[in-house]
């Protein structure tokens, strides 16, 4: 890489390490090519991504974000997951994880706060963003349906009734 290709990738990493809800760093040592494309793919479809980048460019581009407590993170082969949902790349990166035992989760950030293996584990667990929208609309909708079925239940009761007397009349 010369000095121009290396300037816009830290451009763009600190760009995109500003406007991540989260970051997820992890050792990737001995992972094929086709496992970290399957993982990039999966990345790509909750909408984050995951890149490789030199550990030293990486910290140049931490410098001045919100994730910047994260720095010590960077030794060895690292790999730089993150999206902009707080919950798409740790979950993504965790369920890699668990069927690869080739990719080891270090830590993260969420915001300004810095996250252990453990910490990116458990913000793995929580629901997405998506999620959390369909529950509070579900929660919203529920009550007015049960409002709609008790309004139209003595209706249907009187109906029911005014029935059953239209067919004892007939009946006699």
């Amino acid at each position: 890489m010369d000095r121009a290709e290396k300037r816009e990738l830290v451009t763009g990493l600190n760009e995109a390490f500003t406007n991540a809800g989260s970051v997820v760093v992890a050792h990737y040592a001995g992972i094929t090519v086709a496992q970290m494309n399957d993982l990039r793919s999966k990345m790509r479809a909750a909408g984050g991504t995951v890149k490789v980048a030199k550990n030293r460019l990486a910290k140049i581009a931490l410098q001045g974000t919100d994730s910047a407590s994260i720095v010590d993170l960077f030794k060895g082969q690292t790999l730089v997951a993150y999206s902009e949902d707080p919950v798409a790349a740790p979950k993504v990166t965790s369920d890699f994880a668990k069927g690869n035992d080739k990719l080891i989760i270090l830590g993260g950030a969420m915001g300004s706060t810095s996250l252990n293996a453990d910490g990116v584990k458990a913000l793995a667990t929580m629901p997405s963003l998506d999620e959390l929208r369909a529950k509070l609309v579900g929660m919203i909708a529920t009550p007015a349906t049960r409002i709609a079925q008790i309004v139209n239940a003595p209706a249907a009761s009187v109906a029911r009734v005014i029935g059953a007397y239209a067919r004892k009349d007939e009946a006699a």
